[in-house]
Parts: C-alpha cells; structure tokens; sequence
C-alpha cells in the first residue's frame, strides 16, 4: 500500500511523516543562530565525487543547438560548497537531495536521500563534534521538549557526555587486535577469517577492515545511551581528509552513531590541492578497476584549492535517519511520502 494511501486510511499517521518537517525547520533555525549561510549548489553536474565504492546515476543533458554532455547526479554537495568557502564565506550549510546507486533500499537507505553538510572554515573535526552535540540536541529540546530521545524501544540521553573512540581503540576493545594488526593486510584478514567472513587470497585490507567493523563493532555502539563518535580513521579511509599530524598513518575524520545508526561523517577537510589531485587519481582509478561508473575529475575544484581554502571542518548528515530516530519510526520509508519503493513499483 503506498504511504499517500496509508495515511489516508489511518490519519493518526500524520503527526510521524510531519517529524520531517520539523527536523528541517530545526535544523535551519539552530545554523541560522550561529550566523551559518544557507547555500544552494548542482545536483546535476559533470564531474561527481570519486569515491571508489559508490555508484552513481548518470544522464544526459541536451543544449540548444543540439550538443549532448554526460551529467551526474550529485552524491554530495561537497565540492560545490568548499568551492564556495574560497570565495570568502566562512559558515555554510545546506539540505539538499542527494542520489547515490547501486545500494538497494533498505530501513536505513533510499536511492535519493536529503543530507546536511555544513562547513566551518578556521576550524577542524573537533569544532564539528561539538556542533553535532549542540544540533541534535536542539533538535530534540525543540521536537521532544526534552533531551531524551525515545528509539526502538531504547533511550538516549543527548545532554549526558558522547561516547568517543578512535577505530584503534574500538578494534582493540571488541575485535581484541592491537593497533599494529589493525593496519596489517594479513593479520586482519586472517581475524576476518577467525570470526568465520568470506575470505581468500583475494581479499583487501578494506573488505576485512569493513566485514569487522559492520559485524563486531556498529552493533556494540547501539548499547550506550548515548551517541557514539568513531575518530581517527585509517588514512586509506579518508579520502577528502587531512592525515593527523601526530602519527599520519590515521587522518581527522570521525562518524557519529546513535542507536547503532551512522548518521554523520566529518573531516578535517584535506586543503594541499597536490595531495587531494593525487588522490583523485588514485580514487579514479580504483573505481574503473572496480568496473563503476568511469568518469573524469573536477579540475575546477583542483583550482579552487590551489587559490585557497583555508583550514576547514566539514560534515554530511543523513536527515532521513535523523527523521526516523526522532519519529521513532522502524524505518526511513516511513517517515518519507514517496520512498523509492513506491515510486518505482
């Protein structure tokens, strides 16, 4: 039964798709407080991000005259707004949609989604964490009249202090390696291997670091009642992010959990153009290894980093599972009038 319906059948409904409404209402009065500009960029553009593990939507845009040019939809609106930070803004946000292929649908993904991503320049992740403290829990003093939030039969106090672990730590505590191991191909695979995950000679560092990651240590986070922030990733994890300068094989990039849902991911925005083209290009070429979706860099970003983005931190929020967490709902889908299982049935 599509959701247009269901709501009509049983109005008592309403109020739960409504919650939507009032996260995006919150999140732009808590950034308007704080002098942050609200900005608008693409979602169609030539040149996506080069992540190697996401897929993308292509299509085709026809000019006057006949011309005919590939075009993506965006995945992110990252680019676009650090572009916007060398032009001299200093804090900016944006809701916007964002398009991201080949994942399915899921009770925590939909094909086309709304994400936030905010950006400060002078600042770094530590400056992030605690705007992602100050915004959710504005958002529940706002929505809930209160700090405790109500999710799947479990609460969270979002006033208590977060919970906070590098990936070093959080590997040692719940898949019992050392550091050392964590960052060794072999060794980690063989662990991989250990808990039973498929592997062979063939397997990366990557898919052992996820298959453990995924199954031993996301689903310990949901037990606090608590957010949880994960910090201080694998270098190789980091794409747009600056390596920490105490020990570089790790980088400035944290995620924050709640409920064992991932809901933001932020970095010490990477801001050398030579390091971030190199990486573009390593990126690149992964993905058409890969098979995805091949397609060139945006030199223009490039160019914008060469005139200067100063030292920036920067996240992107899923608002989707913020919605769902704070309607106390099963599922994105429903909390969303028309999820992609609707309207593609």
């Amino acid at each position: 039964m599509p959701n247009w319906l269901k709501i009509k059948q049983h109005p008592e409904l309403i109020p739960q798709f409504l919650v939507r409404e009032q996260v995006i209402d919150g999140i732009r009065e808590f950034f308007k407080n704080q002098a942050f500009h609200e900005v608008e960029t693409p979602m169609m553009v030539k040149y996506p991000g080069t992540e190697p593990f996401l897929e993308v939507f292509e299509t085709e845009l026809k000019w006057a005259g006949g011309k005919k040019e590939r075009a993506f939809m965006l995945t992110s609106p990252e680019f676009a707004m650090k572009k916007i930070l060398v032009a001299g803004l200093d804090k900016i946000f944006q809701i916007c949609k964002s398009f991201r292929n080949g994942e399915g649908v899921s009770s925590r993904h939909n094909p086309e989604f709304t994400i936030l991503e905010w950006y400060r320049a002078n600042a770094s992740y530590e400056e992030i964490m605690k705007d992602c403290r100050d915004l959710l829990l504005s958002l529940a003093n706002k929505i809930l009249g209160k700090s405790v939030i109500e999710f799947h039969g479990r609460t969270y106090d979002l006033a208590k202090p977060w919970q906070k672990f590098t990936l070093s730590e959080a590997f040692a505590k719940w898949v019992g390696v050392d550091e050392e191991t964590m960052l060794d191909r072999d060794l980690l695979v063989a662990r991989a291997k250990q808990e039973g995950y498929q592997t062979n000679e063939d397997t990366t560092w990557e898919e052992a670091f996820n298959q453990l990651l995924l199954n031993l240590i996301e689903p310990e986070l949901a037990k606090f009642d608590v957010p949880v922030i994960l910090c201080d990733y694998p270098a190789s994890q980091a794409a747009y992010s600056k390596k920490k300068a105490s020990d570089p094989r790790f980088a400035e990039r944290f995620e924050f959990y709640l409920g064992g849902y991932e809901l933001g991911n932020a970095f010490s925005e990477e801001n050398d153009p030579q390091i971030q083209e190199d990486k573009f290009k390593e990126d690149l070429a992964l993905r058409k290894s890969l098979g995805k979706t091949d397609y060139g860099m945006d030199t223009d970003y490039i160019d914008a980093l060469r005139a200067g983005l100063p030292p920036t931190g920067g996240i992107a929020v899923g608002v989707d599972r913020l919605v769902m967490i704070f309607a106390n709902a099963e599922s994105i889908q429903d909390t969303m009038f028309f999820p992609a299982t609707e309207v593609f049935s």
